[in-house]
């Protein structure tokens, strides 16, 4: 069901490079970026195991003394190779991104170019200079006509001749212009070509380095996960036996939510601050300056989801309320969706943003966009009732989560917010921490 659960059908009995190169490999179609961080610090607090302790786990013996083996040194070679892989993926985005932007420099330049050939080609156009020529000719006529010295003629005469020689000299001056105008256009435009596949190149380039590291990260989470929460790894176990896969109920929150549920990303969604203290205190583990970091990246993440529910208009709607009590619920959010779509958005407060809510044609065109009558609207609210349209409305952002990323997986996860989760790499390099945390019932 999800990239996780596809990416592991199969037990992997390969070495761990192998097999995570293996798997990034099938996930080449994907095209989400992870931006990379620097490395969870736990790794540099934790020094590595001796060999007598690797020895006694190869052999299964413990002893009171032993410890079980943290996260970060049960998953250190697949963060490793995470932290690798997003790191060529950074670089390649920035690859990317420079071709786009000298490719779009070079077709503006070329746009420009051309408009300022074709507005000088008007300026040479023969009939141009014809009809610029017959209206000098008419005026010196009336001039002769009006004139009543010798003086009179003469000057009429000298400003026809200057007023040729000026519609000459523009018109060998445009076709300069033009010339020279479509001869830039021109030298641009071989490269266009050149440039357009150096881009595609290095965007089809870009969207591989970030599936393969987002693969890694999913990896990475998994590890964490299990090492985490599955008992079986309480015991030090041979590092040839291969890890048993994870068993996922299937649409954890998707059954959560039927059932009346409350796990704590609910909580979260719905602004339970002991939710969120719960989560960043055990995230943090008593570092201080760790607490105000995963404050911010909790906060930041929950943001990302509402901001994520609100543009896919997953909106509850009151009812009996004068304007909307008139549609049903799918309606209603289809009327929202069409009025993001003119401009006129919710901003989750109860407000438009920025205090810019639509007139009546604006309303009557976004039914007509949803598929629906104006005519059938008997009561158009007022501007000022249209200001407060929103004012109950809320946002239902644990049903769009449960809908879009039921399994609460880092692929689903990372694919539901786009560009959204570009500055949570924090959160993705420890989401097999987090996501367990998330799950858990109130």
């Amino acid at each position: 069901m999800s990239a996780i659960q596809g990416g592991q059908a199969t037990q992997p009995t390969t070495p761990l490079a192998r097999r995570i190169s293996a798997t990034t490999s099938a996930a080449v179609g994907a095209s989400t970026a992870v931006e990379l961080r620097d490395p969870p610090e736990a790794m540099s607090r934790r020094g590595p195991k001796s060999g007598a302790t690797e020895l006694a786990a190869a052999a299964g013996v413990t002893s009171d003394r032993a410890e079980a083996p943290a996260p970060t040194e049960r998953c250190a070679d697949e963060r490793r190779i995470a932290d690798e892989r997003c790191e060529l993926a950074t670089r390649a985005r920035s690859r990317s991104d420079a071709a786009a932007d000298a490719l779009r420099l070079a077709q503006r330049s070329y746009d420009t170019h051309e408009a300022a050939a074709v507005t000088a080609a008007w300026g040479a156009d023969p009939r141009a200079i014809h009809d610029a020529k017959d209206s000098a000719q008419g005026g010196f006529r009336a001039a002769v006509q009006a004139a009543k010295t010798p003086d009179a003629l003469e000057l009429a005469a000298r400003d026809w001749l200057n007023e040729i020689n000026r519609i000459n000299a523009d018109a060998r001056a445009a076709s300069a212009a033009a010339t020279r105008e479509h001869a830039a256009a021109a030298a641009i435009g071989a490269t266009l070509e050149r440039l357009g596949l150096e881009a595609d190149a290095a965007r089809i380039g870009a969207e591989n380095a970030d599936a393969a590291c987002l693969q890694a990260r999913i990896l990475v989470a998994e590890c964490d996960e299990r090492t985490t929460t599955d008992e079986a790894y309480l015991v030090p176990v041979a590092p040839s036996e291969p890890w048993p896969p994870r068993l996922d109920e299937d649409e954890t929150l998707g059954l959560a939510f039927e059932g009346g549920g409350m796990p704590r990303i609910f909580r979260l969604l719905r602004g339970d601050r002991q939710a969120m203290t719960s989560v960043v205190a055990t995230l943090a583990d008593g570092d201080a300056e760790a607490r105000r970091r995963w404050q911010l990246q909790m906060t930041s993440l929950v943001e990302a989801i509402v901001a994520d529910a609100i543009e896919a208009s997953a909106l509850e709607f009151p009812d009996g309320h004068a304007f909307w009590g008139a549609f049903n619920r799918v309606q209603c959010r289809d009327i929202a969706h069409a009025l993001a779509s003119l401009g006129y958005r919710f901003d989750g407060l109860g407000g438009w943003t920025d205090e810019r809510f639509p007139s009546q044609r604006d309303m009557s065109l976004a039914l007509g966009y949803a598929g629906l009558d104006p005519m059938r609207v008997r009561h158009w609210p007022t501007a000022e009732e249209t200001a407060a349209l929103f004012s109950d409305v809320t946002v239902t952002a644990d049903e769009y989560l449960a809908g879009i990323a039921g399994d609460l997986t880092l692929a689903e996860m990372v694919t539901m917010l786009g560009r959204r989760a570009d500055g949570l790499a924090d959160v993705w390099n420890n989401w097999g921490r987090i996501r367990p945390l998330l799950l858990e019932e109130a």
